[in-house]
């Protein structure tokens, strides 16, 4: 499967006014891609357009809300309409509630499900029909490590990101079996330095955060554009995320302990929240239209990400280190 270089492309970006999606924006455009950005916060759409225009780059920009479909439809028809095409489709639009299960009413679980799950389901029903006029193309989800393993104080967060992997491996496969050249990638961010923590509503007490340590939004955005142009099924972003999801693999008992032990006090700050606060469950807030979130302090490198995106380097590493081991494990036996 070849797909475009990313100067060559128009990549359409959904929840783009800050985080995750705003990074992307900003590093698409920086190598060439005309760049449509779409989000609920108008404010957040005009100062990205500006920065990206600043600098040379070419994007327009469409308020959008996920849960409705026609909206959705929209961001991919702007697209085609200003650029003639779309070649890649970035969805990262998400919401979250953070409470105990029992404390979470059902309208609260059923937007985080219908932004975070059936948004990203009508991303791809809105993208398909224009990458399969192209005749190639990318759809790039993304969801989180929680789809691999969720964690408690979220579960209609956790239950969403589950939801999108299943839908995404379906998806790939009916690809496959039509014979249709486009890429279907699941992007499993661990715990990223954006405001999201600062949107969510909260019924802990206290402004939450997620269990650190973070990574910075700029790794998450260097894997979009890397499986952008190098088709890949799945791409776990940062080392702890990785792990946890061979600790989920080999003993989920063992995660739930950890949790147990972490995952409660690891995601309450000391500083005093209500659940009146302004949040973005419903409607878009303001104030946080920015890549990054408030714990810079807390992020650290990632390694393993690099070797992901230079699989020559990787498999032989994986290959010497088999080497070495059968070699420890027959040489020193008499033959």
């Amino acid at each position: 499967m070849q797909l475009k270089p990313i100067s060559q492309q128009v990549v359409a970006i959904v929840g783009a006014s800050s985080g995750i999606g705003r990074e992307s924006a900003l590093q698409f455009a920086k190598k060439g891609a005309k760049v449509v950005v779409a989000a609920r916060s108008q404010s957040g759409l005009e100062s990205l357009v500006s920065e990206i225009k600043l600098f040379g780059g070419e994007s327009v920009a469409i308020v959008a809300d996920v849960s409705e479909f026609d909206q959705v439809k929209a961001i991919a028809d702007k697209a085609v309409e200003v650029y003639g095409r779309l070649d890649t489709w970035v969805h990262s639009a998400a919401t979250g509630v953070l409470a105990p299960f029992d404390q979470i009413t059902p309208e609260e679980f059923k937007r985080v499900i219908d932004v975070n799950l059936t948004g990203q389901a009508y991303g791809a029903m809105a993208a398909l029909p224009h990458l399969k006029k192209e005749g190639r193309g990318a759809l790039i989800h993304i969801s989180s490590v929680e789809a691999r393993r969720s964690i408690p104080l979220q579960s209609p967060y956790s239950a969403s990101k589950h939801g999108v992997e299943g839908m995404l491996d379906s998806l790939r496969v009916e690809l496959q079996h039509e014979g249709w050249p486009i890429s279907v990638t699941n992007i499993l961010p661990s715990v990223i330095n954006t405001p999201f923590y600062n949107k969510v509503r909260t019924k802990l007490g206290v402004k939450p955060t997620g269990v650190p340590p973070y990574y910075q939004p700029s790794i998450v955005a260097e894997a979009i554009l890397y499986v952008a142009e190098h088709p890949t099924r799945d791409f776990i972003v940062g080392d702890v995320g990785k792990v946890l999801d061979i600790m989920q693999r080999i003993s989920p008992v063992l995660v739930d302990n950890i949790l147990l032990l972490i995952g409660f006090a690891g995601q309450r700050t000391n500083e005093q929240k209500s659940e009146d606060a302004p949040n973005n469950v419903f409607e878009p807030i303001t104030g946080y239209d920015t890549v990054e979130g408030d714990f810079g302090n807390l992020t650290i490198p990632t390694f393993t990400d690099w070797l992901d995106m230079n699989p020559p380097v990787k498999w032989g590493a994986v290959a010497l280190a088999a080497a070495l081991g059968l070699g420890a494990l027959f040489g020193g036996k008499d033959t």
